[in-house]
């Protein structure tokens, strides 16, 4: 069953459009006849199986149709152009392989504590957490651009708020148009950004192709081996990111994404300012970070499902909906009445992390040669799967034509030096930042909830410290450019 979930996960995670809910909507039928603990290992494969898989459309042709893969593209894609597609999804395998393992022994060992964790955060919690995810924009930012990716963030928390209020059911922005009333999809958004300006700029700026990247697409796809250096390099990152993306998970809502996200911004925040220079440009550890982290938030998600019965994700929320269906309540006395369904999922996770890597590893050669086919086919072949992959989610051809618009829209951007993922960023966590701020807000009356919780505060010390780091770095850098200018001077 781990083998079968994780295989059928990996190939629905690669296409664009098709994620892990997809994936699990699709199996619940299959799983009817099975008994609880089977069909839930079967499921539990395809969740970790789609967001192991959804890597690679990322690293190969920057197309993440995991929202939880959008990270992994920042520097995956990079380094696939640099013809070292194979290196780069080793590196993704082995991360994701090491997140995912140590997480499986976190929640072993301490599932039932975690849950009280988990409880204890509240809405006030959650928009902390969200603030503080947003000042890993300053991630995604390059030298002296902090203002942009600040820009592009607020344009993304914009984005976020257009559609019915899920509070009071006001429309907000859709100028009369029903087709905007559940808002903009996320997939619609990412493809439009990432891929489809990717595969139009690939074409306007084909006679500015380094060297490097036409021998990728040549086939010189580069070795697999990840030297000693590169492992002594990713392992404090997976330890650290692996923790993080744990913690992430074990909270209700937060998920894979978020944990991608921040785990990427706490690498490039703590790296040197060589290191930095690294970043988004095929960085090791900026691949390494959400690789691990979004497979280890995965394994965490299910803290608060079997142990509480709360699904930490839309993932784990269909998953739950199947549990119910065979019968079984989720929840504190799991353990008790149905121990089996618990012990099974717990296991094979460690055992599904194993079979994905002994999957994927011999497979890379073939599927980095994707890389290998010639731009008249393959910028073609990425339009064709990212308008499908939007138009499969809502059979709806205003998607099609608004991802267009959103793509004319981040060509024009890119050109002038504004980066996409700010934008991204903004977007995923604007909507949960507003509805957890408005009930933070109902509950304490007013501002109060800040100082008032002890969790909040720390949170928002942490947001600040990280918000003075940048701004160091710039006041820095201008100080050392007139220190400059007055020894030219002298």
């Amino acid at each position: 069953m781990v083998f079968v979930g994780c295989f059928a996960g990996t190939f629905i995670g690669m296409l664009p459009g098709l994620g892990p809910i997809s994936a699990i909507a699709l199996m619940i039928p299959v799983t009817y006849g099975f008994d609880p603990a089977s069909g839930m290992i079967l499921m539990a494969g395809v969740y970790y199986g789609a967001i192991f898989g959804g890597s690679t459309s990322s690293i190969l042709l920057n197309a993440p149709g995991v929202a939880g893969t959008v990270a992994t593209s920042f520097d995956g894609y990079p380094m696939a152009r640099q013809g070292m597609a194979g290196k780069a999804l080793a590196i993704a395998a082995y991360s994701s392989f090491s997140g995912g393992t140590i997480a499986a022994i976190f929640l072993l060992v301490a599932a039932p504590a975690l849950a009280t964790v988990s409880l204890s955060f509240q809405s006030a919690e959650y928009f902390a957490l969200m603030v503080l995810g947003l000042t890993a924009v300053s991630a995604f930012a390059g030298r002296g651009q902090f203002l942009k990716a600040m820009l592009m963030t607020c344009m993304g928390l914009g984005l976020a708020t257009v559609g019915q209020d899920a509070a009071s059911d006001i429309t907000r922005y859709t100028f009369g148009m029903v087709d905007l009333l559940d808002g903009i999809s996320f997939l619609l958004l990412a493809m439009a950004t990432f891929a489809l300006s990717e595969a139009i700029m690939t074409v306007l700026k084909k006679d500015e192709a380094d060297p490097k990247a036409q021998a990728a697409a040549k086939g010189n796809l580069g070795s697999m081996k990840v030297s000693k250096e590169e492992v002594k390099e990713m392992v404090p990152v997976i330890g650290r990111s692996s923790i993080l993306g744990f913690f992430i998970g074990v909270l209700p809502g937060a998920g894979a994404t978020i944990a991608s996200f921040l785990a990427y911004g706490m690498e490039r925040n703590m790296a040197s300012a060589e290191e930095k220079e690294k970043f988004g440009k095929g960085s090791i550890r900026g691949l390494t970070a959400p690789e691990t982290a979004n497979n280890a938030a995965c394994s965490g998600s299910f803290v608060p499902l079997l142990t509480l019965g709360i699904p930490g994700s839309g993932t784990t929320a269909v998953m739950l909906g199947a549990l119910i269906s065979y019968g079984v309540q989720p929840g504190p006395r799991l353990f008790v009445e149905a121990p089996d369904v618990f012990w099974a999922v717990i296991v094979s996770m460690y055992i599904g992390n194993i079979v994905l890597l002994i999957l994927n590893l011999p497979l890379i050669p073939y599927i980095a040669r994707l890389l290998a086919l010639p731009e008249q086919i393959l910028v073609p072949l990425i339009m064709f799967f990212s308008l499908c992959g939007v138009y499969l989610v809502s059979f709806n051809t205003f998607d099609i034509q608004l991802m267009v618009f959103f793509a004319a829209m981040a060509i024009v951007l890119r050109l002038t030096g504004y980066p996409m993922a700010p934008l991204i960023l903004g977007f995923v966590l604007g909507r949960l930042m507003e509805e957890n701020l408005r009930r933070a807000l109902e509950i304490a009356d007013g501002w109060s909830f800040i100082w008032e919780r002890p969790i909040t505060l720390v949170i928002f010390i942490l947001t600040g410290l990280c918000l003075i780091a940048p701004l160091r770095e710039m006041m820095a850098a201008r100080r050392g450019a007139k220190d400059e200018l007055a020894g030219e001077g002298g």
